[in-house]
């Protein structure tokens, strides 16, 4: 498994590298950091914009080739990004913004695996009865609303929540609270405001895994080692607990694992709305200020993480799935 693993690292890391490095140029191409000091006043000249972009390596007056290759070096040799055209570090952007995007993605991303999963094995042993038709009632009513209203429509309830208890208890905005001191108390200020956004994203996450699990343990029911668990007295139930839902749950954990990239730097709106900073943010901000350093940064994170996703995958494989053997 090692030897497998570490040859799948490979592969992807020559993928990452390869992508990075046409990303820059692509960024490079229909990016254009002079942009920014078009508005400024005094109005800037071009020579002024060239001194001020040249520490960044963002002179467009220098070749491109100059340009990549210096990046490339501060990259390889000291792990340094490079920075955005106002001169903030591409570095420490990434490091906090990919940790506060952790914090809402993680308890969003379990939370709608277990909800979503546990609901198809209770729905899927319940074939069409009215707890099957509710819960699917329910999904598909959520699968049509926007991220966005659902959003809004948390943060009305919570303030009218809010105002009914008399105390504020239900964060709305930020990721924390002004002013707050000590370890727990930051800690707990912390958890409160991650409660809606979490919310948010695990009422419009969790349906594609209800529904999709659903369907496949529906497909896995019929199967003969499923028919022979239940010829030995196991309930239909039982039967798809401890026989069906393991080899169902192979897509599943391929869906979560190739996941991972696009709740991470997709999660746009739930961080807008809610006031965080993450990666889904800082992506749009590379884009509309022209940031090239930013903007590939960020590529290499996502592609980082989808060769992480795509290793999870193959290892859940192998570990739900005894019949798959790693040469």
């Amino acid at each position: 498994m090692l030897r497998y693993v570490t040859r799948r690292a490979a592969g992807w890391f020559l993928v990452i590298a390869v992508a990075t490095n046409a990303t820059y140029f692509l960024a490079s191409w229909f990016l254009d950091p002079r942009s920014n000091f078009k508005e400024l006043r005094p109005v800037r000249t071009e020579e002024q914009i060239s001194r001020a972009l040249a520490p960044y390596n963002l002179d467009p007056h220098e070749p491109l080739l100059h340009r990549w290759w210096d990046w490339l070096t501060g990259v390889v040799l000291r792990f340094d990004w490079g920075r955005s055209p106002v001169g903030v570090r591409v570095n420490g952007e990434i490091g906090y913004r990919s940790l506060v995007s952790a914090e809402l993605v993680t308890g969003a991303t379990v939370l709608s695996v277990v909800v979503g999963v546990a609901l198809a094995v209770h729905t899927a042993s319940r074939q069409y009865g009215w707890r099957d038709r509710a819960a699917q009632a329910l999904s598909m009513a959520l699968f049509n609303v926007p991220v966005s209203i659902a959003a809004l429509a948390l943060v009305l309830l919570a303030i009218r929540l809010n105002e009914q208890a008399g105390w504020h208890f239900l964060y709305v905005a930020g990721e924390n609270s002004p002013g707050v001191e000590g370890f727990w108390a930051t800690v707990g200020d912390r958890l409160l405001h991650l409660v809606l956004p979490t919310l948010t994203l695990t009422l419009t996450g969790y349906v594609g895994y209800h529904l999709t699990q659903r369907s496949l343990l529906l497909d896995v029911i019929g199967s003969d080692f499923v028919r022979t668990a239940r010829a030995t007295g196991l309930t239909r139930a039982q039967a798809i607990r401890r026989h069906a839902l393991r080899t169902a749950l192979i897509p599943t954990a391929q869906s979560v694992a190739f996941g991972i990239p696009a709740v991470f730097t997709g999660a746009v709106l739930t961080e807008t709305i809610f006031g965080w900073n993450g990666m889904g943010q800082y992506f749009i901000q590379t884009i509309s200020k022209n940031d090239v350093h930013g903007t590939v940064a960020t590529a290499a994170f996502a592609a980082a993480l989808t060769a992480v996703g795509a290793i999870l995958a193959d290892i859940a494989t192998v570990l739900l799935d005894p019949r798959v053997r790693v040469s």
